[in-house]
């Protein structure tokens, strides 16, 4: 690979460029920020050739945008789209995006957000399952959501107007934006022709057909997942020389152990997730996970039980996906259909059993740190320990670290380096009175 001849001095460089292509497949002059792009521009022979080597991966680099082509081995539900605040994109807002896409490659180089609210409107009466009436406040919500998402990668940016304006009262509110034809054809460039998919299936990667192929799989597993399980049948467990490889051309920290391999994000600049974090759900989920930690490893504790656990859900997600598709007209016509078949090793490498705590146990537990250090807690969640137990549990699950069963969760082995948390409370020092009484002198 190209990176073992970078100078050692440009390394950090060069590591902070792949890094930058593999956190942001689309990279535009202002997206993620104003100095992503020149970077990327600067190595751009380099990483070509390293991104295909080592993961398969495709990058195409203009002066405009810097495009990424990932190969998709599993479906993963952990990283939606959202919204300007943070919301999590529903099936609404995706389906709006495609078709503002479609619109905006048919508008010559500005256009008004009426305008193109009227276009969508046309379009999303053809498919069906989706519709947009700009009479309806939800429908104008979800529009706007799926033009700022594409206004902040660049696609298209404000001249004129207020989107929340018209938003609120289209009859007197206008925005106008500038189109980048550019960014808008970098951004709709799937592997294969859509129309010609019969499901989600057709979106992933072929079986691997040679070493080489399941090498690159493997080292795509290290960057994609935040841990790799080496379970005996798994496909995806890379090898001390694909870990070295990844580890030098990421600038990131292989840590690895007899239950698999992480790669370790010290500089926060590849990560979708840090964790520990700030903000109560990270922190009550750090604490969780040292509780559920040293309830497995407890000498003294009942025995758990133990229950196999499913980390790849790529068939539940394919199915669901598939519930989607507007199988009438040209998809109908035209689509190549790709029936999902689970590989059989994949069941097999999944096929070990981990210890299971319950829900009530869990449930105990929150409750527990809730009265603990709840007085600390964001107020939202003071109250509803229900609701952070849950969100808690989600960004644990999003580190692979368990993994929902039936009646609990599974603890998987990497959630064994958060044992024995140690927990410091900050007390903030009182406000100062700012209406002291004036002081008085005894003169006499």
């Amino acid at each position: 690979m190209r990176v073992h001849s970078v100078p050692g001095l440009a390394l950090d460089n060069y590591q902070r460029a792949v890094r930058t292509v593999l956190s942001h497949h689309l990279i535009t002059r202002t997206y993620p920020d104003r100095i992503a792009l020149p970077l990327v521009r600067r190595w751009a022979t380099e990483l070509r050739e390293d991104l295909q080597e080592a993961f398969g991966y495709r990058l195409e680099v203009t002066e405009t945008t810097a495009r990424l082509h990932p190969v998709v081995d599993r479906l993963d539900a952990t990283r939606p789209a959202r919204t300007a605040a943070d919301r999590v994109f529903d099936r609404r807002r995706y389906a709006l995006v495609a078709l503002v896409l479609a619109a905006l490659g048919r508008a010559g180089d500005q256009v008004t957000l009426s305008e193109l609210a009227d276009a969508v409107t046309s379009e999303a009466g053809r498919v069906v399952g989706v519709d947009l009436d700009t009479e309806r406040s939800a429908d104008r919500d979800a529009f706007v959501d799926a033009v700022s998402w594409l206004a902040t990668r660049g696609a298209i940016s404000l001249a004129d107007g207020d989107a929340g304006g018209w938003a609120r009262d289209p009859e007197s509110g206008e925005a106008l934006y500038d189109i980048d034809p550019s960014i808008v054809a970098a951004l709709f460039r799937p592997p294969r022709p859509v129309q010609h998919l019969g499901g989600a299936a057709g979106l992933l990667a072929d079986p691997p057909r040679d070493g080489a192929d399941r090498a690159r799989r493997a080292r795509r597993a290290l960057v994609e997942r935040p841990v790799v399980y080496g379970a005996p049948a798994e496909q995806d467990v890379p090898d001390a020389r694909s870990i070295a490889d990844v580890a030098l051309l990421t600038g990131l920290t292989a840590e690895r152990r007899a239950e698999g391999v992480a790669l370790i994000d010290t500089s926060g600049r590849l990560s979708d997730l840090r964790f520990p974090s700030t903000g109560t759900v990270a922190q009550v989920a750090l604490l969780l996970a040292g509780e559920i930690a040293d309830r497995v490893l407890d000498p003294d504790g009942d025995p758990l039980p133990r229950a196999a656990a499913t980390m790849d859900r790529t068939a539940d997600l394919v199915a669901a996906l598939d519930t989607a598709v507007p199988m009438g007209g040209v998809f109908e016509t035209l689509s190549d259909e790709h029936e999902f078949e689970a590989d059989p090793d994949d069941d097999a490498a999944e096929s070990h059993l981990y210890p299971v705590v319950s829900d009530d146990w869990l449930a105990e537990t929150v409750e527990s740190v809730v009265r603990s250090y709840g007085r600390t807690f964001a107020a939202q969640w003071q109250a509803d320990a229900d609701g952070l137990r849950r969100a808690a549990l989600t960004v644990l699950e999003r580190l692979t670290l368990i993994v929902p069963v039936d009646g609990g969760v599974a603890a998987l082995p990497a959630l064994a380096r958060y044992r024995g948390v140690v927990v410091t409370v900050r007390e903030r020092s009182a406000a100062p009175d700012l209406f002291e009484p004036a002081r008085t002198e005894d003169l006499s």
